[in-house]
């Protein structure tokens, strides 16, 4: 059943709407699980696109196996979307800035008192994004550390690759995760992908895991596919950060998620103009190679990769 959760005018008679498709068992029983798919809350992140449709279609296909209530939250910021732009347009916001809101507040405060107030009580909440259109990311589940009690044993049923756990001095407070969190309401945060591109191989791994979550949660008792044991980063020691040494064109010699040995060739930066080799961006240490440049155009310092150090990743 399609809602509007929240609305408000807009200029020249049109109406900004946020809605929700609340999927509910053909005979509800009482006292429902509930899981929450939410994504679009950037504009320009669009991997949770696929993800909405993949479930529902999943769904839809076996629905007598659905045992609780899945709301699909597809487009939280639908400006954002349709302008291709990361914030919300014409009012220069970042919306995961703005959260919880306020009912009293301007517009956009009351949109988002209005989105926390129809998402809290779920029982699980998947608040999904995609890189920028810079970095090309593995599928993660990032979870501040005040919350990981929470949230660890759940994160690690969604077939991702990567926990990165990260200190609570990084915690923006008014992001929906964390104003839910902070209520009690269980918010994962997905990454994955890049920006303004869907990638359906990632798509159908995370959709694989929702279903696994759902099973253990008693939301679907239909088959589910067995999940992935991700890799769990606590240590801020464990993540090494490649900056570009120079400006210029970016051309990677290896794909995303490689396993690399120290000093191996991850990519060079040219120089179109004059047909030089800049520099070549080696791997630091051993490790995996969960973050990569997809966007080629770099200048001095912008970031290259990330790479989880060998014994963090459990490989041989």
């Amino acid at each position: 059943m399609i809602e509007t959760i929240a609305a408000a005018g807009l200029p020249v008679d049109e109406m900004l709407e946020i809605r929700k498709n609340r999927i509910v068992p053909d005979n509800p029983g009482q006292d429902l699980k509930r899981i929450s798919i939410v994504t679009g809350i950037h504009g320009d992140e669009l991997e949770g696109q696929y993800v909405c449709f993949e479930v529902q279609r999943r769904i839809e296909k076996n629905r007598e196996n659905l045992k609780g209530i899945v709301d699909i939250y597809p487009a939280m910021n639908p400006l954002g979307i349709d302008s291709i732009t990361r914030g919300i347009p014409a009012f220069d916001l970042d919306m995961n800035r703005i959260f919880p809101g306020s009912m009293d507040g301007s517009m956009m405060e009351h949109l988002a008192a209005c989105i926390v107030e129809d998402v809290k009580g779920s029982d699980c909440v998947l608040d999904i994004h995609a890189s920028n259109i810079y970095l090309t990311e593995i599928p993660q589940i990032r979870i501040n550390e005040l919350h990981q009690d929470m949230l660890l044993p759940m994160a690690q049923n969604t077939n991702v690759d990567l926990i990165w756990v990260h200190g609570a001095s990084t915690v923006l407070e008014a992001t929906f995760a964390h104003s839910l969190n902070s209520i009690g309401t269980p918010v994962l945060v997905v990454e994955m992908g890049v920006g303004m591109r869907i990638t359906q191989e990632y798509g159908e791994q995370l959709a694989d895991g929702i279903f696994y979550l759902m099973k253990q949660m008693g939301i679907w008792d239909g088959e589910v596919k067995p999940v992935r044991k991700p890799i769990i980063s606590r240590d801020p020691e464990d993540v090494s950060y490649l900056n570009a040494s120079v400006s210029g064109v970016f051309l990677p010699s290896v794909k995303h998620g490689a396993r690399l040995e120290k000093n191996e060739v991850i990519g060079r930066i040219v120089d179109p103009l004059q047909g030089r080799v800049l520099d070549e961006v080696r791997a630091p240490e051993d490790g995996m190679l969960f973050t990569i440049r997809d966007y080629p155009i770099v200048v001095e310092g912008s970031l290259m990769g990330r790479l989880l150090k060998k014994e963090v990743c459990g490989y041989e």
